[in-house]
């Protein structure tokens, strides 16, 4: 019952919701505001594993981004290459819930642990600072990544051309370079994108409410008070630095195998850290619903506006200025969606 609970009922939720959305609402929207829900989807990712770090433990990191690019490129690289070697094209194999998409989620697990890997390798060293100078490192990161994808080998496009590669060709990877890396197999759809959505939210919320969490929230609240109390401030730390890579990898997995998307390394840049950072901030640190809401606000609104081609980025910034202003706590603060629903008096026996 515990493993029921704790393991199969989240994934079996996760796996409804994300079927529901797929046969039931994509077809019925059309294609464009199909894709809008997909980018929704990697935007949530985005914003709730940031809010591990960013609002559970009260650091701020501005490098969330070259994990998400990381992961992206780490997932490209697998479906991509491993296509060429296994069919020889890069077209998509199988349809639902078949051998390309089943190569889908191995490739966006692999990338949320290449992901959490540089998370761990970044993280350790750099999480003993705090504010200003872990955001500096963070960013310096992101700004390091992206350099190193401008340096790599151009990309390999046919198979002859894969088995008569070199090591010169091999390392560093073939991933486009300053060019892009492009032509990836599309397998990402409503269904494996929302049931990494319920599975990062379950994450993120179960780990809020248990004990780990609740430490997490004591160092943000107080790192010294926290400590005095016995709480391993680093170790938590770096296991949430982690537990957000990885997240961000596999957000990044699926994002590069979208209908449209093109890898570039500005992807790694800071503007897009900034982006899921604001959703973070707009939502309430430490808020899950309040990222999960941000999120959606975030992406939709651009779209809604692009009629107003000329004056859209002016009322993008000047809605985000209001609310910066009258409320600058975020949407819901530290609570959570639910905890500001109006409850019964509940009854107590004598």
């Amino acid at each position: 019952m515990t493993l029921l609970r704790g393991l199969l009922l989240p994934l079996l939720l996760a796996a409804a919701l994300g079927s529901l959305l797929h046969f039931g609402v994509g077809p019925r929207v059309g294609a464009y505001p199909a894709r809008i829900m997909m980018d929704v989807g990697v935007a949530i990712i985005l914003a709730v594993s940031l809010t591990i770090v960013n609002g559970y433990t009260g650091q701020f990191s501005m490098g969330h981004a070259g994990f998400m690019a990381l992961g992206a490129y780490a997932a490209g690289t697998i479906t991509y290459y491993g296509s060429l070697l296994a069919w020889g094209d890069c077209a998509k194999q199988g349809g639902f819930l078949g051998v390309g998409e089943w190569m889908l989620v191995a490739a966006c697990l692999a990338a949320g642990l290449v992901a959490a890997g540089a998370g761990w390798f970044v993280g350790l060293p750099s999480l003993r600072l705090r504010g200003d100078y872990l955001a500096i490192v963070t960013l310096g990161f992101g700004e390091i990544l992206r350099v190193l994808l401008q340096q790599t080998n151009p990309q390999i496009f046919a198979a002859d051309s894969l088995h008569e590669a070199t090591w010169r060709q091999l390392l560093p990877p073939p991933v486009g370079g300053a060019q892009g890396f492009a032509d990836i197999p599309k397998y990402a759809n409503l269904f494996w994108i929302y049931v990494f959505v319920a599975v990062t939210v379950a994450f993120a919320y179960r780990l809020k409410q248990s004990s780990t969490g609740r430490a997490m929230l004591a160092i943000r609240e107080d790192e010294v008070a926290a400590q005095a109390m016995g709480v391993n401030v680093t170790r938590l730390k770096v296991r949430a630095f982690v537990a957000a890579a990885f997240f961000a990898g596999v957000a990044g997995g699926l994002y590069a195998h979208q209908s449209g998307a093109i890898l570039r390394p500005v992807d790694a840049g800071f503007l897009r850290s900034f982006d899921i950072i604001i959703m973070v901030v707009l939502g309430g640190m430490g808020s899950i619903s309040g990222a999960i809401v941000a999120a959606i606000i975030l992406t939709v609104l651009p779209q809604a506006l692009l009629n107003l081609a000329q004056y859209r980025m002016v009322l993008y910034a000047l809605a985000l200025v209001l609310l910066m202003i009258f409320r600058p706590q975020g949407l819901f603060g530290v609570k959570e969606i639910w905890d500001l629903w109006p409850r019964r008096a509940r009854r107590t026996k004598p």
